[in-house]
């Protein structure tokens, strides 16, 4: 009985799961590791704050593209001026590579650090074998694999249990926080929010509903047959939030473990998730260290799909290119060919002198800037009739996205005036 109610638990479980999960790639890793060694316990509370505020966007953005049947890129496309939909198109297609670049760059090291070699040819076969993945493995296996390679995160939560912890000044220093104002916090605060609610994720949520409905042959979208909605509407909502408090919850352990190793140790500058995995090994041991960096490896082969495929989704989908991972190669061209040169162009990027950190830094404010305008026409989008017919998301739900929008606004404008001043 235990085992059929898990089961079927776990089927409910797709696009959100594997979008909370994506979240936390190599550059996420190197960023929540930057603010546990130069912080300490001081960014815990962002954490708890982000949580509901994430899953508010990503609902959002799910029930776009199940409603509608179309991703986030074709709904802008069809409603929106098509100077604002090319200038959101653009960015996150740079923000993206430069994060494909930095996943790829960390998975290379890390496998480096583990087994020796050179870390640009490590990160070379990651990125072939990342393009060849998506090529030629089908959506109907596709979507599983992405799913089980989840699972490598726990290594995060097997290092929490291996170190030591004051779980009574971790849950203090998490609801009273000692929080400062002065540029290199509210750097890395937008860093972490950018990391945590980033664009590229509303982009994979919405079109991986709308795989998921393409690829069911009695489905189609919820404006069509509002019969389903109770249903489907239902599983997004669990399906998210489960996704985001995995997330986030991955991300608390990191923080956290930086915090108590690391910063302890006066290491309080980490430039890579490779580096915070190195920096690990003679404080908290062998194994602390070889969990760290296998889960750095275990999370980029989820990450790179996501950040090359929402990149290609939202391309493919301005362009009016044929989409989707249902399609084969020939039958879609020009989407599959942003997924290998987004792929390719990081390899390119991590064999040049470009710093690494500096990219995925610059990759993870550049993610909170453009999130703003992005989250604003999603929410606008979310409650308009012509789009959303009778499924305009309800009052709860567009304070909860708009708090999101406000507050991600507000951290880039306090970083801004921080740069200036």
């Amino acid at each position: 009985m235990i085992a059929r109610t898990t089961h079927r638990f776990l089927k409910r479980l797709g696009p959100g799961l594997i979008t909370g999960a994506a979240d936390d790639d190599p550059s996420g890793i190197a960023t929540y590791s930057q603010a546990g060694a130069q912080f300490g316990f001081g960014m815990l509370w962002s954490v708890l704050l982000t949580t509901p505020l994430m899953v508010g966007i990503q609902v959002v953005s799910a029930r776009i593209g199940r409603v509608t049947g179309h991703g986030i890129a074709r709904n802008l496309r069809d409603h929106y001026p098509r100077p604002l939909v090319a200038v959101i198109v653009v960015l996150l297609l740079v923000a993206n590579t430069l994060n494909i670049a930095a996943d790829l760059g960390a998975m290379g090291e890390a496998l480096q650090l583990v087994i020796g070699g050179g870390s640009h040819g490590h990160a070379l076969v990651f990125g072939v074998v990342v393009v060849l993945f998506q090529l030629f493995v089908p959506y109907q296996r596709l979507a599983p694999v992405l799913k089980w390679l989840t699972l490598s995160l726990f290594a995060y939560v097997l290092v929490l249990v291996i170190v030591h912890v004051p779980w009574g000044e971790v849950a203090l220093r998490t609801f009273w926080p000692r929080v400062t104002l002065d540029r290199d916090y509210l750097m890395l605060l937008v860093g972490v929010l950018g990391t945590t609610i980033s664009p590229y994720l509303f982009f994979w949520q919405a079109s991986q509903e709308v795989e998921e409905q393409r690829a069911a042959a009695d489905e189609e979208p919820l404006r069509d047959a509002p019969e389903h909605a109770r249903r489907h509407l239902r599983r997004i909502k669990l399906d998210t939030w489960v996704g985001m408090a995995f997330s986030n919850g991955i991300a608390f352990a990191i923080m956290v473990t930086a915090a108590v190793t690391l910063r302890n140790a006066g290491i309080t500058d980490i430039q890579s998730s490779a580096q915070a995995a190195q920096a690990l090994r003679p404080i908290a041991g062998d194994l602390a260290f070889q969990l760290f960096a296998m889960g750095i490896i275990g999370t980029g082969l989820l990450a790179v799909p996501v950040l090359a495929g929402s990149a290609a989704y939202a391309v493919a989908e301005t362009m009016k290119w044929p989409i989707g991972h249902g399609l084969a190669p020939l039958e879609a061209k020009g989407f599959y060919t942003i997924i290998t040169v987004a792929t390719l162009l990081g390899v390119a990027i991590d064999f040049t002198s470009i710093d690494p950190f500096q990219a995925l830094y610059g990759a993870a404010i550049l993610n909170g800037v453009i999130a703003v305008p992005i989250m604003a026409v999603m929410m606008r989008m979310a409650v308009r009739p012509d789009i959303m017919g009778p499924f305009v998301i309800k009052p709860r739900l567009q304070r909860l996205g708009w708090f999101a929008t406000l507050l991600m606004g507000a951290a880039v404008v306090a970083m801004l005036v921080s740069l200036v001043v």
